[in-house]
């Protein structure tokens, strides 16, 4: 992938605090969206907040699907896909209905988006292409057991993170999920919670220990300087590169922004930007 460093009024750090602030919440209903023309036919996407903020599509989302139908239309054909924090499904839905992808493609967030990835998969006809799963990255305890007592341990918990009086665990990665091994990983607007920051950067060390030749496609939208803490903590785990994409320079006024993630150890990236 051609690399290019972040020019100072497209560097994140330097986007204000109150940049971007949140967009307002919408009515449930149905949105048709072919990205620009990037889709022939239209994806059709239900949102509904009623389970959570995952159930809305946000601008981070629109903006790794376009670049993935843009510059990965034909170079994914063997690729195992996983989409983790996707709600309703929009990024993992547009890259099986616009690219050549030959694998089943996973789209995961937790139970409570179940329902809704489901709706959007039979919505446009996926079923055999996509799957829906749970994968938590994070979950709330409310009640915190000493750690001493063994009664206590519960094996799916791995990691943990304390915020008050609540405590935040992540589950271990689904069995289906340890052997399908993907090798390109989605993943946009999940940073949102800063409790749960260490808890996403966990998965995704474990998702690339699974696979180190993998690639992680990491877009988000900064709306607190807290943010970029989850930015410095996964360039020190992973080699983190700025996505060349030609509306770069649009997206990034509005505080978005796109990266890639790979294993310090090994890599061996899924690329077709164009060069720098």
């Amino acid at each position: 992938m051609s690399t290019r460093s972040s020019s100072p009024e497209l560097d994140p750090t330097s986007i204000g605090v109150d940049f971007a602030p949140l967009p307002e919440y919408k009515a449930a209903g149905d949105t048709a969206l072919d990205f620009g023309g990037l889709l022939p036919v239209p994806l059709k996407v239900h949102e509904d907040l009623k389970s959570g903020c995952g159930g809305q599509t946000w601008p981070a989302g629109m903006v790794l699907a376009r670049h993935m139908l843009r510059y990965h239309r034909d170079d994914m054909q063997d690729a195992r896909m996983l989409e983790i924090g996707a709600g309703g499904g929009l990024v993992g839905l547009a890259v099986a209905r616009g690219c050549n992808v030959k694998q089943p493609l996973y789209i995961t967030d937790q139970l409570e988006m179940l329902e809704l990835m489901g709706h959007n998969i039979v919505l446009n006809e996926a079923e055999g292409r996509v799957k829906a799963m749970i994968l938590n990255w994070f979950v709330p305890h409310r009640l915190i057991f000493p750690r001493d007592d063994p009664s206590t341990h519960v094996p799916l918990l791995r990691l943990e993170q304390i915020s008050g009086a609540i405590i935040y665990r992540g589950e271990a990665l689904p069995e289906e999920i340890q052997e399908f091994k993907p090798d390109v990983i989605l993943a946009a607007d999940c940073v949102y919670f800063e409790p749960a920051f260490p808890l996403l950067l966990q998965t995704l060390k474990d998702l690339l220990a699974l696979c180190p030749s993998a690639t992680v496609y990491f877009c988000f939208k900064k709306r607190r300087r807290a943010d970029m803490q989850f930015l410095k903590n996964a360039k020190k785990a992973f080699t983190v590169t700025e996505v060349v994409d030609d509306d770069r320079p649009v997206f990034s006024r509005e505080g978005l922004f796109l990266y890639t993630f790979t294993s310090k150890e090994k890599t061996r990236p899924h690329t077709n930007a164009p060069a720098s």
